[in-house]
């Protein structure tokens, strides 16, 4: 997974809990138990992928005096901790919508063809000493992920009150995407 280069001993570290967490979002998002809900399968394949979110910027605020990024980090927190705290309370209502077999395969067949593109991105993002830049090349695919996950649930009959929270989802995604485009263009 990471590149073959010489990293400091802060970098080894950081790059360690990111591999732990990336394997663990990986395993959970993949072995959650699915029902013929895609409004239910949606939020139970969502939270472990936002609390990788809040787990990989929790670990770059150990390293970065970049404020910049640390506002980032923060906003990601802050927004993916609501997000969970929305889905689990939409939890029981949603997973009563129903869908049909066909809807539950197209929708799991692009479930699958998004996340196999966003963990391979996220493995195969470049790492160097610059914890910062890491993070950032790291955490794009993540946030294009969520926001393919959400168009994907939204493209079928899902329950009300998850359309909002996805709306959301997509909302801050794409505005830290370009806020972390925008900053690595400069280093």
């Amino acid at each position: 997974m990471t590149n073959q280069r010489e990293f400091s001993n802060v970098t080894k570290t950081y790059l360690s809990r990111y591999y732990d967490i990336l394997d663990e979002m990986i395993w959970e998002m993949s072995n959650v138990n699915l029902t013929d809900s895609i409004s239910h399968n949606f939020i139970v394949q969502m939270i472990p992928h936002h609390r990788a979110a809040i787990d990989m910027s929790h670990n770059l605020l150990q390293y970065t005096t970049f404020v910049p990024l640390q506002e980032i980090a923060v906003d990601i927190i802050d927004e993916q901790t609501k997000s969970i705290k929305d889905m689990t309370e939409a939890l029981n209502g949603c997973s009563s919508m129903k869908n049909t077999e066909e809807e539950l395969q197209l929708y799991m067949q692009n479930y699958h063809q998004i996340t196999q593109n966003m963990f391979a991105k996220m493995g195969d993002a470049f790492a160097s000493n610059d914890i910062n830049a890491d993070f950032m090349r790291e955490m794009i695919p993540h946030h294009k992920g969520a926001i393919q996950m959400s168009e994907n649930a939204l493209a079928f009959p899902i329950c009300p009150e998850l359309t909002p929270i996805l709306q959301s989802i997509i909302t801050s995604q794409e505005k830290g995407i370009q806020e972390m485009e925008c900053l690595l263009s400069y280093i």
